[in-house]
């Protein structure tokens, strides 16, 4: 059995989860990394702003005093007082933690803990770069062998080298390092952190939400769609299946069409033969016999009773050519035609029948017409024959595009099934066929207190029907 299309697809429910699974991933793996990206770069930039004004400030009074490396390795007592007395109970002291001063070769030429001048340590990637005329900052990054003493003081140090310079001529002479109490930037950069993890999350979750609405919205939009398309395939397969009874139903009607054609047919040629044919046949002999009489007066009587016979013959033949075709109806309104057919039924059998018509004051096409004048008369003959015409009735309906007839008869001996063919007429299967391949439909029903019935309905606005 073949899946429905709509099955294949996936459920709108199903996409907008899996895109609210996918796309959440995806957003907060982008949100970490451009979070990542952007407090790093806003932290960077913040350290080296607020080292270049320190290191700018620190130079201004530290280079007039270093001059002395221009032709000694380490500071003269002059220069190192003056620098304590500027590091002591000032407000820049207050945020100064420690001080070095290096020669190009990597020697503390100055330090706040005497123990250090004189010694000399390999050089950093912070001192190099210094050496080489940048000034660079490190935030909390006390690994170097000569920073023990200021990783004891337990508090965040913004590590500073400037390189100092020769007032004239601008050369290195050494590098300036120290380290500024860095708690306050600390806390701004917290803060900072804060905010632009806040703003990024913030246009993340607004972004995600924007896309997964569009996303359940286009969900919806599928569903609605979906649904569509299945009740549109469920009325296309009830339409082929109307469509495949209706051609079932055309070929058994052509088939009934066929069959009907060839028991009248057969009926045309029995009527010839036993009627007019036998009385042909009968008057051909006695004009044989009459040949042959020598009176006279008994020659005339035996003419006379072979044009006697001819005259049946050809009262029977107008009889059997009335009874195949009616062209006379062909402009009567249906009202007409059947108080004709009722009256000639009442003239021939000597029956009474009611005849109640409502509208019927058109006229239908000649097909119509013909198969509601052979309805009335086969079931009235019917009625008739088979239950003495007790209480016949014949109830019309026209209206609105709808042509309705009813013929029924009181109680007596039933109406003989559908399957059952009157000998002198076509009975109600013809009928069945007739109103069949017009698109009508036929009922037999046989009531409890032993009338019948028998109906038959048709639409008269179907697209080969021009009333």
């Amino acid at each position: 059995m073949n899946a429905s299309p709509s099955a294949s697809l996936p459920r709108p429910h199903d996409l907008s989860r899996r895109f609210a699974l996918t796309g959440g991933v995806v957003m907060v793996l982008a949100m970490l990394a451009i979070g990542y990206w952007v407090s790093s770069r806003i932290e960077q930039r913040v350290v080296d702003n607020t080292a270049s004004a320190t290191a700018l400030f620190m130079d201004s009074f530290i280079a007039p005093l270093a001059q002395d490396l221009d032709t000694a390795d380490t500071l003269s007592i002059g220069p190192i007082r003056a620098i304590e007395e500027m590091l002591s109970g000032s407000a820049l002291g207050e945020r100064i933690v420690a001080v070095k001063i290096w020669t190009p070769d990597g020697r503390v030429a100055y330090s706040d803990e005497p123990a250090l001048i004189g010694q000399i340590f390999e050089p950093g990637a912070a001192l190099r770069a210094a050496l080489s005329g940048e000034v660079v900052a490190e935030l909390d990054e006390l690994g170097d062998e000569e920073n023990a003493t200021e990783r004891a003081h337990g508090i965040p140090l913004l590590e500073i080298y400037s390189p100092l310079r020769e007032e004239f001529s601008g050369r290195i002479l050494g590098v300036l390092e120290f380290y500024e109490n860095a708690t306050a930037l600390e806390a701004s950069l917290a803060r900072t952190r804060l905010q632009s993890w806040l703003i990024v999350a913030s246009v993340t979750a607004a972004i995600g939400t924007a896309l997964f609405g569009i996303v359940h919205s286009g969900s919806r939009l599928i569903a609605a769609q979906q649904a569509a398309l299945t009740e549109r395939m469920a009325e296309t397969r009830r339409v082929s299946d109307q469509n495949r009874q209706l051609r079932l139903d055309i070929e058994r009607a052509s088939r009934g069409v066929a069959e009907v054609n060839e028991q009248l047919l057969r009926r045309v040629s029995a009527d010839l033969h036993d009627g007019p044919a036998q009385l042909v046949s009968f008057a051909a002999l006695r004009l044989d016999a009459a040949g042959k009489i020598d009176d006279l007066a008994a020659r005339q009587t035996e003419l006379a009773t072979v044009r006697a016979v001819l005259d049946e013959a050809m009262r029977e033949i107008r009889n059997l050519c009335a009874d195949l075709s009616l062209p006379e109806i062909e402009q009567m309104p249906l009202g007409d035609i059947l108080h004709r057919v009722v009256a000639a039924h009442r003239s021939r059998t000597g029956t009474a029948v009611r005849l109640d018509i409502v509208g019927g004051h058109e006229v239908l096409p000649h097909s119509i017409g013909i198969c509601a004048y052979r309805f009335v008369q086969e079931t009235l003959t019917n009625a008739w024959r088979h239950a003495g015409g007790a209480d016949q009735s014949v109830d019309c309906t026209c209206v609105d595009g709808q042509l309705a007839i009813v013929v029924a008869n009181g109680a007596g001996a039933a109406l003989p099934l559908p399957e059952t063919t009157a000998p002198t007429g076509l009975g109600l299967p013809g009928l069945r066929q007739r109103v069949a391949s017009l698109g009508g439909t036929f009922r037999f029903e046989r009531l409890a207190s032993g009338a019948a019935r028998v109906d038959m309905t048709l639409n008269l606005q179907g697209p080969d029907i021009d009333v």
